[in-house]
C-alpha cells in the first residue's frame, strides 16, 4: 500500500473522527511492545503548541541531541507530522510503521480488533518510526486537550502547557477552568511542569500541586 492508501485506510477505522480516551491506544501500544528509551517532552495548550515544539526541537538539535518530533496537523504532506533529526520521515518509513500498527490493532487468535481514530493511529505509528532510531529526546504535541489525548499514553519527563483559552468546548468543557484541568492532565508527579499562560486557571495550578 502507498502512503495515500494507508491514510485513506486509517480514516475509515473509527466511526468518530475524535474519540478521546487512552484505553484503545494503550492496548495497541502494549501489543506492539512499545517502550520509552529516552526522555519525552509533551506539549499541550490552546495556542503556541506547534511553535513551542519547533523551538524545543531546534534547541535540542543545536545542543547536539538527536530528536524525534510529532506534531499535527500537517500543512502540505502527512510526513511533516513525524520528524527525525529535523527531517520529515519518508513514505516508506511511515508505511512500515502503519503496517505494524495495523497488525497489532487487528490482533490474532483470541485478540479482538481495536478501532483507532485517525489521530490515534498516526500517534502510534509515529512512535513506531521513532523506535527504529537511536534518539536522545522525543517531543510530542498534544492533539486535543491533554488528559485523554493519545500522546498522554506515554510518561513525559517534562510537560508543557503553552496557554489555556476556550477551545474544543464540546470535548473539553465550557470554561477555562474545565479546559485547564484537561490540559493539566499531561502533568506527572515529581516531574517538571511548565505553563506559559500569564494567568493560568486555578484548576491547572491545583492539579499541578
Amino acid at each position: 500500500m502507498t502512503l495515500d492508501d494507508w491514510l485513506a485506510h486509517i480514516e475509515r477505522q473509527h466511526v468518530q473522527p475524535i474519540a478521546l480516551g487512552l484505553e484503545r491506544v494503550r492496548e495497541v501500544s502494549q501489543r506492539l511492545g512499545q517502550r520509552q528509551t529516552c526522555p519525552v517532552i509533551i506539549v499541550g495548550g490552546t495556542n503556541g503548541k506547534g511553535s513551542t515544539c519547533a523551538m524545543l526541537e531546534c534547541i535540542l538539535r543545536c545542543a547536539g541531541y538527536r530528536t524525534g518530533l510529532y506534531t499535527s496537523p500537517h500543512l502540505v504532506a502527512y510526513n511533516e507530522r513525524v520528524r527525525i533529526d529535523g527531517r520529515a520521515v519518508d513514505d516508506a518509513a511511515l508505511c512500515d510503521a502503519f503496517d505494524r500498527v495495523e497488525r497489532a490493532r487487528v490482533g490474532a487468535g483470541d485478540t479482538a480488533a481495536i478501532a483507532l481514530t485517525y489521530f490515534e493511529f498516526g500517534t502510534l505509528a509515529a512512535w513506531e518510526a521513532f523506535s527504529t532510531q537511536a534518539l536522545d529526546a522525543i517531543i510530542l504535541e498534544v492533539g486535543l486537550g491533554g488528559r485523554l489525548d493519545a500522546t498522554n499514553v506515554w510518561e513525559p519527563d517534562v510537560a508543557v502547557v503553552s496557554g489555556v483559552d476556550l477551545d474544543h468546548m464540546d470535548y473539553l468543557g465550557a470554561t477555562r477552568e474545565a479546559i485547564g484541568f484537561e490540559k493539566a492532565g499531561i502533568f506527572r508527579a515529581g516531574k517538571p511542569a511548565i505553563c506559559g499562560d500569564a494567568s493560568p486557571p486555578a484548576s491547572l495550578i491545583d492539579h499541578a500541586r
